[in-house]
């Protein structure tokens, strides 16, 4: 079954086109990334989709009933903000109970919800808390379980991790990602982070300037870009793009490479300069400067003695190399 399907979907504030003909659809219990630069229109179109925002035209369907004049709460959605947005006066289990309460449901039906999403995620001894008195993941994770006592049709996250800091990112990531396998549950998630979008997907939409530019698994993202804009926002670091005549190609093209791919070889055909080396322990990552001026980044699994300044020569599996034309557009063999 469908969770959610847009079809031709637009937002426009006053002569600024924010969407433009988004099309999408979400299975049942699929798990789907919207990513892309700041102002590409991802939180926009996940607003439309909850109802804070009209859709200037097009389509939305939630589980196969069109709800284009449908209000937030009768959507059958729940959404877990980036602020949290808690009430600071109610403890976690009024903040879970809330909803249920104005939906009218039993004391008994409520106290089992809570007592269920709790166990979850961990919040059976912070259930008597006010919001002040619990840490940022802490608060994040009640905002989590607000959203599941409702038992919706489809959860929305908008950024919900980015006032976390690195380890908490990470934790909870790992919690979501358990959450949505046990749960089964039908999710959209928000982010501008693609170790995120990467780690949790099982589909990505990759936004710019309010159109799709591909759609797909991570992995198909990452393997087989479309154009040069996915290629070089999916993947960290990022892929590297050379002058297709650095390497006897045609004028105007380009070859994209993906760090861990470039090798240091005598003899290469790409000579340059070291300008900086992150030692990260099991991972070393080398930027160089190429003769041609162009900067580019290799990825060497483990530790290697490589000092700034030296000069290398790098070279590259041609089966791993892509290329584009001068306008990005992929270019494959016939």
């Amino acid at each position: 079954m469908t969770a959610l399907s847009l079809t031709k979907v637009c937002k426009s504030f006053g002569k600024v086109e924010v969407l433009k003909n988004i099309d999408l659809e979400v299975v049942e219990g699929e798990f789907v990334v919207f990513v892309g630069p700041s102002g590409c229109g991802k939180s926009t179109l996940l607003r439309v989709i909850a109802g804070l925002e009209d859709a200037t035209s097009g389509t939305v369907e939630i589980a196969g009933q069109v709800v284009n004049d449908t209000p937030p709460a009768k959507r059958g959605i729940a959404m877990v903000f980036q602020s949290y947005a808690l009430y600071p006066h109610l403890t976690v289990r009024g903040n879970m109970a809330l909803g249920l309460k104005q939906e009218g449901q039993p004391k008994a039906v409520i106290d089992a919800r809570i007592a269920e999403a709790s166990r979850m995620l961990s919040l059976d001894a912070y259930l008597d808390r006010r919001p002040a008195e619990l840490s940022g993941g802490q608060r994040q994770r009640v905002a989590i379980g607000r959203a599941i006592v409702r038992e919706p049709k489809l959860f929305l996250f908008d950024e919900p991790l980015s006032n976390l800091d690195a380890a908490l990112r990470m934790n909870t990531r790992v919690e979501i990602a358990n959450l949505h396998r046990t749960l089964g549950a039908s999710m959209i998630y928000v982010t501008h982070d693609q170790v995120e979008a990467m780690t949790l997907a099982d589909k990505i939409v990759v936004l710019r300037d309010g159109r799709v530019e591909q759609i797909g698994s991570p992995m198909e993202l990452y393997n087989d870009p479309a154009n040069r804009f996915v290629a070089g926002f999916i993947g960290s670091p990022a892929m590297n793009f050379l002058p297709a005549e650095t390497l006897g190609g045609p004028k105007g093209h380009v070859v994209g490479v993906r760090p861990e791919y470039l090798r240091i070889v005598e003899g290469g055909r790409i000579g340059g300069k070291v300008t900086h080396v992150e030692r990260l322990g099991s991972d070393t990552n080398v930027m160089v400067a190429v003769d041609d001026g162009t900067a580019i980044t290799l990825r060497l699994f483990g530790q290697h003695d490589i000092a700034p300044d030296a000069a290398v020569r790098l070279d590259f599996d041609d089966r791993h190399g892509l290329w584009f034309d001068a306008e990005g557009r992929r270019l494959r063999a016939a």
